[in-house]
């Protein structure tokens, strides 16, 4: 891959991260690359007017440019735009987060994070990946869609590490979970990633892709009324199967 792309989101992420103005030399620093090399990346995104220098010597800092071209950008993901409504719905009835994501084979990207008003210390972004496969609700849904071969691989070559003292790591009784989640139509995280918190997923298929919806919440809130929580759910997910030409 391109290692010019990468400094480039680096760069973005430094900023985001340090929430300050940064000079050429800190952010040689922090990101760990030669300041010649930082200094044409800099010089790139100043010229395409991404950055700009508050004084001389005073440091960089990112412009709104971004911020307009991500707008505009998401304001025109039809395919979200279509979703969304459904999600916010679910989110103010429950009053718990609601989270999509996209499945890419294993791979499993948020592109929606609807926060609600008390927020779980999952600290989830748009663009970022489920880490766990095997520990989140989320994973679990996308494993359940594997066929028995592609199963049987995946566990071949991956060690349930222990999250929390929650997480299941015995492989065969994973396998039974998530043949039972299969089956009911949604999947449960109990504090298996994160202590005191609760996460239940499901998936839906939309122009041939796999989505999975998932709702997130502290443990006792989430315990008290995961019957309701799983209901709105499955009814969230038959209304976005809808959306399928």
């Amino acid at each position: 891959m391109s290692k010019i792309v990468f400094r480039v989101l680096d760069f973005f992420e430094a900023f985001a991260e340090e929430k300050r103005p940064l000079s050429l030399t800190e952010l040689s620093r922090i990101l760990g690359i030669p300041p010649s090399s930082c200094h044409g990346v800099l010089r790139a995104m100043e010229e395409r007017g991404f950055l700009y220098e508050l004084r001389a010597r005073a440091g960089f800092y990112p412009t709104a440019r971004l911020l307009e071209l991500g707008r505009i950008i998401v304001e025109h993901d039809a395919a979200l735009a279509r979703i969304a409504p459904a999600l916010t719905k679910l989110r103010d009835h429950l009053d718990e987060s609601v989270f999509l994501a996209k499945a890419n084979g294993l791979s499993i990207v948020y592109l929606a994070v609807l926060h609600a008003e008390k927020r779980l210390r999952l600290a989830l972004k748009p663009g970022d990946h489920v880490r766990s496969l095997y520990a989140s609700s989320a994973g679990k849904a996308v494993l359940s869609t594997l066929d028995p071969d592609a199963l049987a691989e995946f566990f071949s070559h991956t060690r349930l590490v222990p999250l929390t003292p929650r997480t299941v790591t015995r492989k065969a009784e994973l396998q039974r979970e998530l043949k039972v989640s299969a089956q009911r139509g949604w999947f449960l995280n109990n504090e298996e990633t994160v202590e005191d918190s609760l996460t239940v997923s499901g998936i839906f298929t939309l122009h041939g892709s796999i989505y999975v919806v998932t709702i997130a919440g502290s443990l006792k809130p989430m315990e008290r009324k995961l019957e309701r929580v799983t209901h709105g759910l499955l009814q969230t997910l038959d209304e976005l199967r809808t959306l399928a030409p």
